[in-house]
């Protein structure tokens, strides 16, 4: 069934591919709003400079976006999913562990970078206006079209979304229009295709590096667009680039060719200093401005989109604390996480308040992306080591694109004082808490002291039949985090046999195993004790919400309707009429004891997660368990006992 379903989605029909410009290409197709008149700058317009700018955009786009990621990285696909952390559950099984250190880092980079995103593509569509007014304030339009863009995020967007491939369709058409109708007025400017200029404009030009850091803009939405190649397919985006790129290149070429015929002349001399706005006829301004502004605002809803799937992957993959997640329309993929909804307005307003123009904002733009496709080539190459690949093949590859990222990397370090800064200090606070997650995990692991369920079965037995106890449910399920279906947790025997002994009918224990593929949804049922004791598996894929109180439901269904187990209640007035008995689930949350004797270095990391862990949902609710029938029992985690007291009685 779900082969399926991604044979569907690789099918390239044209409805596919309208979807696929609306959802997949809004990052990277809004980019012309801004490339140029970042690598024109503040100077006087150099015609050599032009032309090396739009032959390394060409070769930009070409090299980094078309070869690395439409025909190579979305090879590496896990079941229909991209992005790196799907990327990095498939090279996991490699077992090198510390090839998550370049998934922690490109998630965050990925996520910071993408707070900067609306903000200069909102701002540089608004900014058209000052064709009107040049001294028209757009900070205050940009803060309200962003809020009202993250405050619709809770209620979907399913219905406004089918809009999305129309108009982006309209958007490229128009890029595409435009680029030609200057291009035709000096077809002398299609010479920059020669990757010669390029050279030239970084052998000759003592900004050319500089210049490269601008050039990079034009390809930040690549790994954008590998995160969500889950939503279209990658038969669809590879057809869909073919169109997209052809546009995208006509338009900055046509924007090459405005400015190579005003030579000597500034930016700022011009109406609204932007060559995007230039280039159009001055009546169609006003539609351009409508269209680039609507651009501009799906494309940053796919990025927020992108935001909300991102974290909510490192969730399930214990890498980030437990938030709530809403799944406000039936699409696929949908989902909303209020907590980082609002984190990220705040982002994107501070942005704007800060930098104010997009100009500013370009300066800070791109040195966090690019560490981000720097480690996902360093993932890739294992995953190509992986597939065997041909080993001269795997070393070309990565010297090209390492090369060419290192290149990239070194032009957009000189951004760091112009406010790049910004954007690698929140992805190092983001990187900060997922390794503090990953690490307080070990550590814990570390100590948790199991136990083999065989030892207890018969006391457990035993229990379930004690007339001299009040039955405590009829149903006792607990969640155990025991891999090992022999194994239980030594608290989890101390909560049923010491802590208050709890008679039960049937004792159930339950366990969650997230797996590296996306959607896959399987359980196991083993009896332990035929009607007494019951062990379920969920093994559930990194992208499916862990909806246990639903799931559990369904396999009791199951087991019901196979006569594996008999739930009715065993109070006698209420079996005789079928009544189905009480389920109660328990579930153990920890604090950190005092009485722990640990190393400096695990107290600060344990102390920081529990700090962390006030701020995100409870066992129960992250399990989607029904709080009405939860039990919560907090103990303390001991994992280092203190050294023996020295203690002496006295007469």
């Amino acid at each position: 069934m779900k082969d399926q379903a991604h044979h569907t989605i690789n099918k390239v029909t044209a409805a596919g591919l309208i979807v696929t410009l609306g959802i997949i290409f809004g990052d990277i197709g809004t980019s012309p709003l801004y490339v140029m008149s970042a690598v024109i700058g503040k100077g006087a317009i150099n015609a050599d400079i032009v032309k090396g700018g739009i032959s390394a955009v060409f070769w930009t786009l070409t090299l980094q976006t078309t070869l690395k990621y439409v025909i190579l990285t979305l090879r590496a696909d896990n079941k229909g999913e991209g992005g790196i952390f799907s990327l990095y559950t498939l090279v996991k099984r490699m077992k090198f562990k510390w090839l998550l250190v370049p998934a922690i880092i490109g998630g965050s980079a990925l996520l910071a970078d993408g707070i900067i995103t609306p903000p200069i593509s909102v701002a540089a569509a608004v900014e058209g206006l000052r064709f009107f007014n040049p001294g028209l304030n757009t900070v205050p339009i940009v803060i309200a079209i962003i809020c009202c863009l993250f405050f619709i995020q809770q209620f979907g967007t399913s219905s406004i979304g089918k809009f999305f491939g129309p108009v982006m369709m309209l958007w490229f058409l128009m890029l595409g229009v435009l680029g030609i109708w200057q291009i035709t007025g000096n077809v002398s400017v299609l010479s920059s295709l020669n990757p010669y200029y390029t050279y030239e404009l970084l052998r000759v030009h003592p900004s050319g590096i500089f210049i490269l850091g601008s050039v990079f803009l034009c390809t930040t939405g690549a790994e954008a667009l590998y995160s969500d190649l889950g939503h279209c397919g990658k038969q669809n985006i590879r057809v869909s680039w073919i169109f997209v790129k052809t546009m995208l290149v006509l338009n900055y070429f046509g924007q090459g060719a405005w400015l190579i015929a005003h030579q000597g002349q500034t930016l700022e001399s011009f109406k609204g200093g932007n060559p995007f706005y230039l280039i159009m006829p001055e009546e169609f301004l006003p539609y351009g401005i409508i269209i680039a502004t609507s651009a501009a605002i799906i494309a940053s809803q796919a990025l927020i989109s992108g935001s909300f799937s991102l974290i909510n992957e490192a969730m399930r993959l214990n890498l980030w604390p437990k938030l709530k997640v809403k799944y406000p329309t039936d699409l696929k993929g949908q989902l909303y996480i209020p907590a980082i909804n609002w984190l990220l307005l705040t982002g994107c307003i501070g942005i704007v308040l800060y930098f104010r123009e997009s100009s500013n904002m370009e300066n800070a733009y791109g040195l966090a992306i690019i560490l981000c496709m720097i480690m996902t080539t360093i993932l890739l190459n294992f995953y190509m080591h992986m597939k065997r690949y041909n080993k001269l093949f795997i070393y070309f590859i990565i010297s090209v694109y390492g090369t060419i990222e290192l290149s990239f990397l070194t032009a957009n370090l000189s951004k760091f004082t112009n406010g790049g800064w910004i954007t690698l200090l929140i992805a190092s606070c983001l990187i900060f808490v997922m390794c503090i997650w990953h690490l307080s995990k070990k550590i814990r692991k570390r100590y948790i002291d199991m136990v083999k369920l065989d030892d207890y079965k018969n006391i457990l037995i035993d229990l379930s039949h004690d007339e001299s106890l009040t039955k405590y449910a009829t149903h006792l399920v607990y969640m155990t985090g025991a891999n090992d279906p022999t194994e239980i947790e030594s608290k989890i025997i101390y909560s049923i046999m010491q802590k208050r002994p709890k008679k039960a009918d049937i004792y159930w224990f339950v366990h969650v195993d997230v797996l590296n593929e996306p959607y896959r949804m399987d359980y196991k049922v083993t009896h332990v004790a035929e009607d007494e004791i019951i062990r379920i598996d969920f093994r559930l894929g990194f992208r499916v919400a862990p909806k246990i109180n639903l799931m559990f439901r369904k396999v009791v269904e199951d087991l019901v309707k196979n006569k594996e187990v008999d739930i009715t209640s065993r109070y006698e007035s209420l079996n005789k009429k079928n009544v189905i008995g009480d389920f109660k689930f328990v579930v153990l949350e920890k604090f950190l004891s005092y009485d722990n004797d640990l190393p400096t270095y695990e107290k600060v990391v344990l102390r920081v997660y529990f700090f962390l862990q006030q701020f995100s949902l409870s066992e129960a609710r992250a399990f989607g368990l029904d709080s009405s029938s939860v039990k919560i029992e907090k103990f303390p985690l001991v994992i280092s006992a203190p050294k023996e007291l020295n203690l002496k009685r006295i007469d």
